[in-house]
C-alpha cells in the first residue's frame, strides 16, 4: 500500500492531541504489530523507498515514540506523545531556565521600588539586604493596596508592604521545573526567588528569578522541537 502525508490527530493520554501524518501513523501501526522491524521491512509494507521514510523515522525516534537497535530494528517505546512531553519537562531544573533577579534594598521607599518595577518591566520584586540576603517580596498587588489606602509612596518604606521572608515561597537551582511551576500555581504567584542557603541555613541568598515568562519560553522551545 502507498500512504500519503495527510495529517491526522493522534490522541494521547489525558486527551492531548498531537498531529502526525498518515504515513507516520501507518509506521507506528506497523511497528506496534510487527516490531522489532527494520526500516527496509517498513518501506516494503508501505510500498515506498527506504529513503522516503528517513525523515518520518527520525521524527518518531526523536519524539520518543520509537526506538531503534542496530541489526534489530525499530520498536515502540510504549509511551504516548503526552508522556514523552512530560518526560522532557521533567528533565529541566530551575537552574536551566532561571533569569537574573530583580531586587531592591530593604531600605528603599515604595516610590523607588515602583520605579524599579516599571523600568525592569516585571510584576514582582525581591527585597534584599546587604549581600543579596532575602528579606521579602513585593508585587503589583501590594502597590495597589497601598494606593487605595491613600498613603504617600515617597515616604512609606517598601518593607511595610512586602511579604516577609517566613511567608515567601521560594525555589532553588536544583528543583525540578515542574515542581517550581506547581508552587506558583498553588500559591497564585507570578515569580519565585531562586535562593541558596548559607552555611548557617538561617539565611537565604537570592541567586535568580523563576517566573511565568521562563515557563512560557520553555514551552515555546519544546513546541519548536528544540
Amino acid at each position: 500500500m502507498t500512504v500519503g502525508a495527510d495529517r491526522l490527530n493522534h490522541k494521547g493520554v489525558g486527551g492531548g492531541v498531537v498531529e502526525l501524518t498518515r504515513r507516520q501513523e501507518a509506521i507506528l501501526g506497523i511497528v506496534r504489530a510487527e516490531g522489532p522491524i527494520t526500516s527496509e521491512q517498513i518501506a516494503e509494507r508501505l510500498n515506498v523507498a527506504r529513503t522516503t521514510l528517513r525523515p518520518d523515522l527520525a521524527l518518531l525516534t526523536m519524539a520518543g515514540l520509537l526506538e531503534a537497535r542496530p541489526r534489530v530494528g525499530y520498536y515502540c517505546t510504549g509511551k504516548s506523545p503526552t508522556a514523552v512531553v512530560a518526560d522532557k519537562i521533567r528533565r529541566y531544573r530551575v537552574r536551566d531556565l532561571q533569569s537574573c533577579p530583580v531586587v531592591v534594598p530593604v531600605e528603599s521607599t515604595v516610590y523607588n521600588a515602583l520605579v524599579t518595577l516599571f523600568l525592569e518591566d516585571v510584576g514582582t520584586l525581591f527585597v534584599v539586604r546587604e549581600g543579596g540576603l532575602l528579606e521579602g517580596v513585593v508585587s503589583r498587588k501590594d502597590f495597589l493596596k497601598l494606593a487605595f489606602g491613600g498613603q504617600d509612596f515617597r515616604t512609606v518604606p517598601v518593607n511595610i508592604i512586602m511579604t516577609r521572608r517566613p511567608h515567601v515561597i521560594t525555589t532553588h537551582p536544583e528543583e525540578l521545573v515542574w515542581e517550581a511551576a506547581q508552587k506558583m500555581v498553588t500559591h497564585e504567584v507570578d515569580a519565585l526567588p531562586v535562593v541558596e542557603p548559607l552555611e548557617s541555613r538561617q539565611e537565604l541568598r537570592v541567586v535568580g528569578r523563576f517566573s511565568k515568562t521562563n515557563i512560557t519560553r520553555l514551552f515555546v522551545e519544546l513546541g519548536e522541537g528544540r
